[in-house]
């Protein structure tokens, strides 16, 4: 069978669904194609679960400390079978959200996988998508006007270390593990890695992280990733930077993995009951016909315009599949704008500067804006202003304090250039530097919008203040 739409969605992850939605708002027949479940990877194998898992290993650390409360809670112990259950509920529940907001927005879902096809009789132009059902019927035939590539991506292994989800895990296998190790290995020190070593450390896990560049958490502020590894390591974790790891020298045994890395101290071997591997993701590129079609691929992503319009014109990419920041909430916004776009309305580029990236380790970390490095590369005469979390009154009372606010804003014009966080709740926090962001405030405004007492919210004030030496409480 053939069937005409308007658009054609390849992909129902947080990127793929949400265009859809707004597609559907704007009166455009929309149909999606996914081979798995409607949420993606980060509905079903990053975001929602990983978050959850984070939450359980949380509430065991507090539990376990109870008594800095005044609670007297006994002996506490892990049911990590009831931690996967509750992971899995959360899971289920929205992804029954997902598939009744498809049905409400009266939006053809095709369960298979879609690849695009060159000009056919069906079309002079590529973009026609066959759809391989899983359930095994005949192939439909969609005839779109527009077509957004929205297929994500997959956990990238190391050169010659496949992921065998035994003892190499990706960040999917680890999601799956029915039991926790003792000990762990995770090679790469980004923010998955951070999130797992975290995790894993609270849950009592011996953990090692290996990372290739001089300081964990490479792409965020100098000083948040010093804090961090401060604190991680505070907690048990061992951190080793500056460490290149030799795929080549990896031993299996019965219960146990080994590998070698390579320092300026020399060469190191590591031995754990498992090994992570989060050094990245690549893009869904292959096996969707692109082949087919005039796109430009490079460096593994989909190359697209400030409009995330491909080299063929009504053919559009978004989400992990064009590389850049690989966010859940990037890709929504990306499929607004591409949405937007094809269906000639206004349409604004997106400013990467402006969005804010959330690390859910413990403690928290997330920032917005350029950190104080890049902001002095790019040119600027920057004043900065942090403030300690251990001078707010409300994260003594949750009996978090350790991490701080800082401030980067130009000397000259007192613009915000950027907000980086670590500490309680930041990434609940971090929406306020945000939207100043957005609202283009300088320090001074940020400083004079009154923070209500006792709140987290007040590190924001001070470290603003800080900026120009006016810091009440420091």
């Amino acid at each position: 069978m053939a069937e005409e739409y308007d658009l054609v969605i390849l992909g129902g992850g947080t990127g793929g669904y949400v265009a859809a939605i707004r597609a559907s708002q704007l009166g455009l027949k929309t149909a999606l194609v996914e081979k798995s479940k409607l949420g993606g990877t980060c509905l079903h194998k990053g975001c929602i679960p990983s978050k959850a898992l984070l939450r359980s290993a949380e509430v065991f650390k507090t539990a376990k400390n109870s008594e800095d409360f005044g609670v007297s809670a006994g002996s506490v112990t892990l049911n990590f079978a009831k931690v996967q259950k509750r992971k899995q509920d959360i899971i289920d529940t929205l992804y029954s959200g997902v598939q009744g907001l498809m049905k409400k927005n009266k939006i053809d879902v095709y369960e298979g996988l879609g690849r695009i096809l060159g000009p056919s009789i069906f079309s002079p132009m590529p973009g026609t998508v066959s759809v391989e059902m899983n359930d095994g019927t005949d192939n439909p035939m969609l005839l779109p006007k527009n077509v957004i590539v929205a297929t994500g991506s997959h956990p990238r292994p190391l050169q010659d270390l496949p992921f065998d989800g035994d003892m190499v895990l990706s960040s999917d296998d680890a999601l799956a593990l029915e039991s926790l190790p003792e000990s762990i290995i995770i090679v790469g020190g980004g923010v998955i890695g951070i999130e797992w070593a975290s995790m894993l450390t609270d849950f009592g896990v011996k953990v090692t992280v290996l990372e290739y560049a001089n300081r964990i958490l490479p792409t965020e502020d100098i000083e948040i990733s010093k804090e961090m590894e401060r604190l991680l390591k505070k907690r048990g974790a061992n951190i080793v930077t500056g460490a290149k790891v030799l795929a080549e020298t990896v031993e299996k045994r019965d219960h146990s993995i080994s590998i070698q890395a390579e320092t300026n101290n020399g060469q190191t071997v590591y031995k754990a009951e498992k090994l992570l591997v989060s050094i990245g993701r690549q893009a869904n590129v292959n096996g969707i016909g692109l082949e087919n079609t005039d796109i430009e691929v490079e460096k593994g992503n989909i190359v697209v315009n400030e409009f995330y319009q491909t080299k063929e014109s009504h053919i559009y990419a978004i989400g992990d599949v064009i590389g850049g920041l690989q966010l859940a909430h990037v890709a929504s916004h990306e499929g607004i704008t591409a949405v937007n776009h094809l269906a000639g309305g206004e349409a604004d580029p997106i400013d990467y500067t402006m969005v804010p990236k959330c690390i859910y380790s413990s403690p928290e970390a997330a920032s917005v804006g350029l950190t104080e490095q890049e902001a002095t590369e790019q040119g600027y005469e920057v004043k900065t202003g942090k403030f300690s979390f251990r001078a707010i009154g409300k994260a003594l009372v949750y009996g978090e304090s350790d991490g701080f606010v800082k401030i980067v804003a130009d000397k000259q014009t007192d613009d915000l250039l950027g907000v980086h966080m670590i500490g309680p709740h930041v990434t609940d926090m971090i929406s306020e530097a945000g939207l100043a962001r957005v609202l283009d405030a300088a320090a001074w405004e940020v400083s004079h919008t009154i923070h209500p007492h006792p709140t987290l919210s007040e590190a924001i004030g001070e470290a603003a203040l800080a900026a120009d030496g006016k810091a009440i409480h420091s």
